[in-house]
C-alpha cells in the first residue's frame, strides 16, 4: 500500500478509551493528519484529550510531525456507536477483561462500517479468545503498542484464527505508514513477545532485590548502563552472535551453552508474599516515590527521544 493509498484508505480513526495508551494514539493519529473521534466514560475527557495533545505535541513536533491544528483534528464523540460511525481504523484500549471485550468488540462489529479496521491494544489477552461469538471477525487483531505508543515505535500485530490476511497487510501498512515499527507474530500466546520478554526480567529482577543482592535504584541503573544500551541497538540474538566472536553464535552456543543451562536452572522464583511485596514497593517508593510522576515520565520521554534520535542517525549514516 502506498502512501497515497493509505490516506486514501485511512482518514477517521476511532479510539476507544482514553486512559494513558488511548490518548497517546489520539496524539499519533493527529499527528499524522487523521481525524481522531475520541470515546470513553470519563468525566474529564476533554480535559484529559487538551492535555495530552499539548503535554504530546513536542514530542511528535521532535519526529518531524507538523502540529499545526493538532487539537482541531481531535473530536470527542458520546458513546462507541458515535466514535465509530465513519471510522475506517479502530484502536480498542479499554480494560484487559475478556468479557469487557467481548461485548464491546460485538458493539464495534454490529456500529463501524464493514471496511473499519478494528485493533485491540490488548497486552495480553489474544484476540481469538473475544470474537468467537462474532458474526465476522476477520477484521479484528491486536495492535499491542508498548507506552507511551506516540515515542516507542514497536506495534505487535497479532492476528487471530479468524483474522483474514487482507487485515493484517492493512494494519501492518498503517502502523508503519505512522511511522511505527509493526511486527507480525503468527502464533497467538498470552502476553504475546514484548510483555513475556518484559516480564521474564521483571521475574529476576524482583527475585534480585527480593534477595537483597541489589536495590531496585542499583538494578535499574544496572540495565540502563549494559543491557538497556545494547538491546536498544542490536537486540538479544544479534547482541549474543557477536558474542561469540568471529564463530558468532554457534561458536557461543557450542562454548558457553553448557554453562548458560546452568544458569537458566539457577533463575530466581520471586516468592511475592504480601510482605515480599510490601517490602519491594517500599524500596521502589524510596528509590523514586520523591518526585511527581509528571517529573519521572517527562524525563524518561525526553531520555527516549533522544535515543530515538541518536539511532536514526545512526542508520542514516549507515544508508549513506
Amino acid at each position: 500500500m502506498s502512501s497515497t493509498e493509505f490516506r486514501s484508505a485511512f482518514k477517521t480513526a476511532a479510539v476507544i478509551g482514553a486512559g494513558t495508551i488511548g490518548l497517546s494514539w489520539t496524539a499519533l493519529f493527529a499527528g499524522h493528519g487523521l481525524t481522531v473521534k475520541v470515546t470513553d466514560p470519563r468525566p474529564d475527557l476533554a480535559e484529559a484529550v487538551a492535555a495530552a495533545l499539548a503535554e504530546f505535541a513536542p514530542h511528535l513536533a521532535a519526529q518531524g510531525l507538523d502540529v499545526t491544528g493538532l487539537a482541531d483534528r481531535v473530536h470527542l464523540a458520546a458513546d462507541v456507536a458515535d466514535a465509530v460511525r465513519d471510522a475506517d481504523v479502530v484502536q480498542e484500549n479499554g480494560p484487559e477483561n475478556l468479557e469487557f471485550k467481548q461485548d464491546l468488540f460485538a458493539q464495534l462489529v454490529a456500529a463501524a462500517p464493514a471496511r473499519a479496521l478494528l485493533l485491540s491494544s490488548s497486552s495480553a489477552i489474544p484476540s481469538t479468545a473475544f470474537t468467537g461469538d462474532l458474526a465476522d471477525a476477520s477484521r479484528v487483531l491486536i495492535g499491542h503498542p508498548f507506552n507511551p505508543p506516540h515515542l516507542i515505535p514497536l506495534v505487535e500485530v497479532v492476528p487471530g484464527e479468524r483474522t483474514g490476511e487482507a487485515a493484517v497487510r492493512a494494519a501492518v501498512a498503517f502502523y508503519t505508514l505512522l511511522g511505527r515499527v509493526p511486527v507480525v507474530e503468527r502464533k497467538e500466546i498470552p502476553g504475546f513477545v514484548g510483555n513475556r520478554l518484559q516480564n521474564a526480567l521483571s521475574r529476576e529482577a524482583i527475585y534480585l532485590v527480593e534477595q537483597g543482592v541489589v536495590t531496585p535504584e542499583d538494578l535499574d541503573r544496572v540495565m540502563t548502563n549494559s543491557l538497556g544500551i545494547r538491546w536498544a541497538t542490536v537486540g538479544p540474538f544479534l547482541g549474543s552472535h557477536l558474542g561469540g566472536g568471529p564463530g558468532g553464535y554457534r561458536h557461543l552456543a557450542e562454548h558457553l551453552g553448557v554453562s548458560m543451562k546452568k544458569l537458566w536452572a539457577g533463575l530466581g522464583q520471586p516468592s511475592q508474599s504480601p510482605e515480599e511485596t510490601e517490602r519491594l514497593v517500599e524500596a521502589v517508593e524510596k528509590a523514586y516515590g520523591s518526585s511527581p510522576y509528571s517529573q519521572l515520565a517527562e524525563a524518561r520521554d525526553r531520555k527516549q527521544l533522544a535515543v530515538l534520535s541518536a539511532l536514526d542517525s545512526a542508520e542514516r549514516k549507515e544508508e549513506n
